[in-house]
């Protein structure tokens, strides 16, 4: 009796384990999107753009010639002949698109327009409509196109890229190589990817596969809405990582776009640089989030806020700023002249600074004089600028010090410290003369961190961090 009492006690708490068990295993199993009807109700809402730009021929350079009787005759006959080949050329290029709006509002790449003449955009159905630029934005690569329908035009839902996760699964739909309204899937690879084409890089990398032909294409989420403008692809053997514009990003853009034809972005007038860890660890900061202020412009927001080069940008409105790729885009998205709080870190201390936003304009040793004086501890020969030796490096200030030198395989030369570089600051003091380098440099031990602060010569400044050796 009680062997079977111990039995069904044991059937039922395993049938218990797995009635628990089964509801655990159908939260974990992901959703996979249905693709099919996705691509039905999503392709009518992306059309193709053609663009045709008008190339003028180069003006002929008349040579001087000697006269002779048949002059008349050979420039009549093979003027006419060379006129033939000096016509405009119409020059095709091909993108995508997708509308935003039933009245025909349509976003694609600005470089997909940029430099045409003419704009058709191609329906789903087969129309053929002459599209009008509304507007474009080249920093952000971004164009708003309008056409004109006798019925309302079948638009994209806009989704939230903030909330996109890395692992996602997207569609992609465009016109790659010119093969109209082709569907392509993958996941999200990873997002805030930075890959160099402008001020605002923050894109998101997917391995939906993007080819020539898809840029200004949507990306949608498995829920069909819009995450995402494919952009770029890695060309070479970047074969199947495609980026695009976060669509939180561009909604703005596109906004003012169509309300004015044009983009205002908010300036700070610094110049901002990432900060490393070993930067941070110079600065007394125990983590390298934040963006470190390399220069302040005078008479800017920034500067009437009182900024300062060596200032630590810990938050920006309220936003943490994990790096300094952030803040650009933080500062651009401000409305005009809206006072904003900032947390810094400077000399050790956390303190609040409020700024008022502009807009954005369109444009903008040795103790013998002479002798170089070496730092071996990390690799640099310095040496007091004047008149001559700055016409000589190609400089225009005639004081401070020059880099002169820079050991291969240094810890210089690991930051990217260059000949002709000006230093401007070593460890917060502001060396004027070669002796106030030597004494604060020769206090470095063997291990701890350098930091320089050096302007390019360029013009642009740049902080640098190194272990001496």
């Amino acid at each position: 009796m009680l062997e079977k009492l111990a039995s069904s006690l044991r059937l039922m708490a395993a049938g218990l384990a797995l009635t628990l068990a089964v509801p655990v295993m159908s939260q974990a199993k992901p959703i996979q999107p249905d693709y099919v009807t996705l691509s039905k109700k999503l392709t009518p809402t992306v059309v193709n753009i053609r663009t045709v730009k008008i190339v003028k021929p180069r003006q002929r350079v008349q040579r001087p010639q000697f006269q002779n009787p048949f002059d008349d005759l050979f420039n009549e006959f093979f003027g006419r002949f060379n006129d033939q080949g000096q016509r405009p050329k119409r020059e095709q290029g091909l993108g995508t698109g997708f509308l935003i709006s039933s009245e025909g509002h349509i976003v694609t790449n600005n470089h997909v327009i940029s430099g045409a003449d003419e704009v058709i955009v191609k329906l789903a159905d087969g129309r053929e409509l002459k599209g009008e630029i509304k507007g474009k934005d080249e920093k952000l690569d971004l164009a708003l196109i309008k056409i004109t329908g006798s019925t309302p035009f079948p638009y994209a839902e806009m989704g939230d890229s903030e909330v996109l996760q890395v692992g996602e699964p997207v569609m992609a739909i465009g016109n790659p190589f010119g093969l109209s309204h082709t569907v392509t899937a993958g996941i999200v690879s990873a997002k805030g990817r930075v890959i160099g084409s402008g001020p605002y890089d923050d894109f998101i990398q997917t391995d939906a596969s993007i080819n020539p032909g898809n840029s200004g294409g949507p990306l949608f989420d498995a829920k069909g809405r819009v995450v995402g403008i494919n952009t770029a692809i890695i060309a070479g053997g970047g074969g199947g990582i495609g980026f695009a514009i976060p669509i939180n990003i561009a909604r703005e853009v596109v906004t003012q776009l169509r309300e004015s034809g044009k983009v205002t972005r908010g300036y700070l007038g610094v110049n901002m640089q990432p900060l490393s860890p070993e930067l941070a660890r110079s600065f007394g900061l125990e983590s390298s989030d934040g963006a470190l202020v390399s220069n302040v412009q005078k008479g800017t927001p920034a500067d009437k806020a009182g900024l300062k080069a060596g200032d630590v940008i810990l938050k920006y409105d309220g936003k943490p700023i994990k790096d300094g790729n952030e803040l650009p885009r933080y500062v651009a998205a401000t409305p005009v002249d809206k006072k904003v709080r900032m947390l810094i870190f400077r000399d050790g201390q956390k303190q609040e600074v409020t700024v008022v936003v502009a807009r954005m304009s369109d444009g903008e040793a040795a103790a013998v004089q002479g002798e170089a004086g070496e730092n071996a501890k990390i690799g640099i020969n310095v040496q007091e600028l004047n008149a001559e030796l700055a016409a000589k490096i190609g400089i225009k200030d005639a004081k401070g010090l020059v880099v002169v030198e820079v050991k291969p395989g240094s810890p210089a030369d690991g930051v990217g410290i260059s000949v002709g570089d000006l230093i401007v600051d070593i460890n917060g003091n502001r060396p004027d003369t070669l002796e106030k380098f030597v004494a604060v440099a020769s206090k470095v031990k063997k291990g701890e961190i350098v930091r320089l602060l050096v302007r390019k010569i360029d013009g642009t400044m740049m902080y640098v961090a190194m272990k001496a050796e």
